[in-house]
């Protein structure tokens, strides 16, 4: 491990300027950042330690509620005001890593960690997201907790935040300023599928900070929550996972959000498939067919086929018990 140059900026101001300054790189909470250095991947040998900004609150407003950047896991999950509001946030985030690790995560960390896949990871492999234009060894052997929504010729490695998911499901957004100014952006559009540039795993612009994540007060979010499927309790990424949120009348779906994880290069939404259930009761042939439409695209192989029954069934059960609220 090479020798760093850390800077400790104590405002925004100070830290986007550090950020545009060759070879840096942020570190938060530092659990994936410290984790990568530590299998051999090479990091900026400028780090910038976000820990002294006041990005670390939760500020309800009359519309929205905004998440600091700089926020722990444990406040976020623990927090009354957004157990209230936003139920899927910390039932999700209370899935992900350790008690430990979530004291130290930050919201900004979780939305941008790297993906757990093992060929990333280990880096004596080909791998098109470490070294572009590399190769994607998982394209020819692929493992079961690769992608089967999203993927491309260039990657098919799953994006790993729970969070993200069921901010996905609650229409969030993501605030971020550079030196020119602040920018919002719907965390619909945060993370791009990868394609020939499969090393680009956000949208968000060169030299850019998150300051904050912006949730809208909506009464479809209070009746929402998660559900994970993974090969342990704890600590463990998801095999298949599904955040949603869900408005009923007279026994009717009204409004209906759903996005689902562990299957997809990124947490994965199909808002046309969503029309389906509009207006229908939450019969299991109804959800069957949002089922069919939102997994038409999938590209399963013999190592990722059990990704279909998996999510389909975290989908059902999910749909059947909020409905039931």
């Amino acid at each position: 491990m090479e020798p760093n140059e850390w800077v400790f900026p104590a405002t925004v101001k100070r830290a986007v300027e550090e950020l545009a300054t060759p070879g840096a790189q942020v570190v938060a909470g530092g659990t994936n950042v410290s984790d990568l250095m530590r299998l051999g991947h090479e990091s900026g040998p400028r780090l910038i330690d976000l820990s002294r900004l006041e990005l670390t609150g939760i500020q309800p407003r009359e519309t929205t509620t905004l998440i600091g950047a700089l926020v722990s896991n444990t406040t976020v999950a623990n927090s009354a005001h957004l157990k209230k509001l936003f139920p899927a946030l910390s039932a999700a985030i209370l899935s992900g890593a350790s008690q430990q690790i979530r004291n130290v995560a930050t919201v900004g960390g979780n939305l941008m960690q790297t993906t757990r896949c093992s060929y990333f990871r280990a880096s004596d492999w080909p791998c098109n997201r470490r070294t572009p234009g590399s190769g994607c060894t998982a394209i020819n052997a692929p493992l079961s907790d690769h992608a089967i929504l999203g993927t491309s010729s260039q990657c098919i490695a799953t994006n790993p935040s729970d969070m993200s998911v069921a901010l996905l499901a609650l229409n969030a957004k993501v605030l971020f300023k550079n030196r020119d100014r602040d920018y919002s952006l719907p965390i619909s559009e945060f993370y791009p599928v990868p394609g020939a540039t499969a090393h680009v795993t956000t949208c968000l612009p060169e030299n850019a900070l998150i300051t904050w994540v912006e949730l809208e007060h909506d009464p479809l979010f209070e009746v929402s929550g998660y559900i994970k499927l993974r090969g342990r309790a704890s600590y463990e990424f998801a095999s298949a996972s599904v955040a949603a949120a869900i408005a009923m009348k007279n026994g009717l779906i009204q409004r209906v959000s759903i996005a689902v994880g562990g299957v997809a290069t990124i947490p994965w939404r199909d808002i046309e498939a969503e029309q389906i259930l509009i207006g229908q009761q939450p019969t299991r042939q109804n959800i069957d067919l949002y089922c069919d439409h939102l997994l038409d695209a999938a590209k399963p192989c013999i190592e990722t086929q059990h990704k279909i029954p998996l999510v389909r069934g975290a989908i059902h059960k999910l749909i059947t018990r909020l409905a039931e609220q």
